[in-house]
């Protein structure tokens, strides 16, 4: 989204009671993703990532195919030597074997060193698709989306799901192909050798497949409580660090560090009987496995002594071959949480990419200029079914009038600006922009014909010149600079460091709250609106700053329709029409000395700031 002399090019904009319905430390904190919910279609929609690098998947695939066959062939290989060059003596025949094996070999090193080149690149490149895509797809979503989920789940998704995937890409996927070829290849192998020997080898199959699926489900519940008390850990070490001021304030440093100290140890006892069930399992498959080579060993031996009906070179292929069966199967086995792991991670990318984005009407125009004229029409709105936030407003504003919104907090000021914005879109009534109804507006072109200077003041982390740009990328450093003294920022900024090259930090954190909000009006200055809003653009500025502008804010309003949402009256009272809010209804309207005289709320509200100074 455009921001036209905005804040952020996604204001947060309040829902019910001033705030929206989710927020930081919502219902997804500490939440474990094991599975997926619908792995086939998880699975079937990531292959269409994959699509424009099946070039490259192929020669994967065959490379794969070749070391994993490189493997069967010299495992054959070692017991032949065995039998045909060993124990016969027949040095130079084994010395020219061997010398075969190493070409072999250097080939197979070849192929393993391209194939994982070739892996890394799908990866990468899907997970730039990957990110790409949904990071498109969030600027097209709607603010209601937003609002109703945590920042930090949304950035778990674009970075660290995406890199799951990529993982599961790079390292996974490769050694699942390969490790498929290699079992289908050792247990053909082993059948030729001696299906006596693959019968008795397979005996403990069963009992590797239980204890695997005991262990595993008990590992998975610990597991996912080790990752759940990570996940509260490191967000009460968010929320501590993001509130250090109240917490020195209120000196509550003994409790803080008391409550981190026994969710630690929470963690540690967790983690210790994760790690301690996760460790039972290699020794167990290693005595399993171990006790199955010396059972083919008793057997291949008898066979070899008592029948003769195999060599030694055969019986030492075959251990050969069940250790190149088993380490494999072992593999797939622990590759498969992954895989669903990362398949879950797919799931929640797709869940982002599945949401419904902003649409305009099929007749909706892009290509209007914005004159000034706005009315509402019995407009009703609510954040969450059931709790209406506005209710059966109505307003009309002339071009060039300055429209003063006050009422107390809450009772749906804001809401007003959001449904004008089309941030949020009513749920009944009309809302008209010249005559038309806003939806035959483009939200583009709306706003592009809107400036908004917010309470909330948002900076990026780049120079001051660039932040002022951003209202009009096409500004020269001229217009930049006109638009500052106009705003009343170019004194400060001429003070800085680097000037208007001086690099912000986040959020503008090496300003004050009255710098940051004289950028966010020289912004709007710049974008040159035809609707102009001003939510307590001047709150965090002191009265001599404030007066110092007040002169080139006027200048600005001349002309443009200006939404002004305030809580100090003094700042409104020469708006042409002042709109009292109340719970939702706007409850009067009329010009300052109107509304004093009626004696109602309005006039109420203001002899309270009087009393308390907050007017003059």
């Amino acid at each position: 989204m455009q921001d036209r002399g905005g804040n952020q090019s996604r204001p947060a904009m309040p829902g019910p009671g001033g705030r929206g319905p989710g927020g930081p430390g919502g219902p997804m904190r500490g939440v474990i993703f094991e599975k997926p919910k619908n792995l086939k279609g998880s699975f079937m929609r990531l292959l269409g990532f994959l699509k424009g690098d099946l070039p490259k998947i192929l020669l994967v695939s065959g490379l794969s195919v070749f070391t994993a066959g490189v493997g069967v062939v010299s495992t054959r290989v070692y017991g032949l030597a065995i039998d045909q060059y060993i124990l016969p003596g027949d040095l130079a025949g084994l010395t020219r074997l061997c010398l075969g094996l190493l070409v072999l070999f250097l080939a197979n090193a070849a192929a393993t060193y391209f194939q994982n080149i070739k892996t890394v690149e799908i990866a990468q490149f899907t997970s730039k698709r990957l990110r790409e895509t949904l990071f498109g797809d969030m600027q097209a979503l709607p603010l209601k989306f937003f609002d109703t989920r945590p920042s930090g789940d949304l950035m778990s998704r674009l970075s660290n799901d995406i890199d799951t995937i990529s993982g599961m890409l790079s390292a996974n996927m490769t050694q699942l192909f390969s490790g498929v070829i290699s079992v289908l290849g050792a247990l053909v192998a082993m059948l030729l050798l001696s299906p006596m020997l693959t019968l008795i080898s397979m005996l403990t199959i069963p009992l590797t497949i239980l204890l695997t699926r005991l262990l595993a489900g008990r590992m998975r519940g610990l597991y996912k409580a080790q990752q759940a008390k990570l996940g509260l850990l490191n967000g009460y070490v968010e929320e501590m660090v993001s509130g250090q001021k109240v917490v020195k304030l209120f000196s509550h440093e003994a409790e803080t560090k008391a409550e981190f100290a026994r969710q630690n140890e929470e963690l540690r006892l967790s983690g210790t009987k994760a790690e301690i069930v996760g460790g039972v399992m290699g020794p167990l498959m290693n005595l399993i496995n171990n006790f199955s080579y010396l059972v083919v060993a008793v057997a291949g031996g008898w066979m070899i002594l008592g029948q003769g009906a195999i060599t030694v070179g055969v019986v030492f292929s075959f251990l050969l071959y069940m250790k190149n069966f088993g380490r494999p199967l072992n593999e797939i086995a622990n590759l498969f949480n992954t895989i669903q792991s990362a398949l879950a991670a797919a799931e929640r990318v797709f869940a982002i990419l599945d949401e419904e984005p902003e649409r305009d009407a099929p007749e909706a125009k892009g290509d209007l200029t914005v004159e000034g004229d706005i009315e509402f029409k019995g407009v009703n709105f609510s954040y969450l079914p059931g709790t209406p936030v506005l209710k059966n407003a109505n307003l009309l504003a002339k071009k060039g009038q300055q429209i003063a919104i006050v009422g107390p907090t809450g009772a749906g000021k804001t809401t007003i600006i959001s449904l004008l914005t089309r941030f949020y879109d009513k749920e009944s009534g009309e809302i008209l922009i010249d005559g038309r109804p806003i939806e035959t507006i483009t939200r583009d072109c709306l706003r592009d014909n809107i400036g908004m200077v917010l309470q909330d003041t948002f900076l990026f982390s780049e120079s001051v010149r660039d932040n002022l740009r951003y209202a009009k990328p096409s500004a020269s450093d001229e217009e930049v600079e006109q638009a500052a003294k106009t705003g009343g920022a170019d004194a400060f900024i001429r003070h800085l460091p680097e000037g208007y090259d001086t690099i912000l930090s986040d959020n503008g954190g090496n300003l004050s709250q009255g710098q940051r909000q004289l950028l966010a009006i020289s912004r709007a200055v710049l974008s040159d609106p035809r609707l102009l809003i001003l939510d307590e653009a001047t709150s965090s500025i002191d009265t001599r700053t404030e007066l110092m502008i007040q002169e080139a804010m006027l200048e600005l309003m001349k002309g443009r329709t200006a939404f002004i949402i305030a809580h100090r009256l003094s700042t409104i009272r020469g708006a042409d029409q002042i709109l009292v809010i109340d719970q939702g209804e706007i409850i009067e309207s009329g010009a300052h000395a109107e509304l004093l005289e009626k004696g109602g709320f309005y006039a109420k509200l203001y002899n309270s700031q009087y009393a308390t100074g907050l007017v003059e």
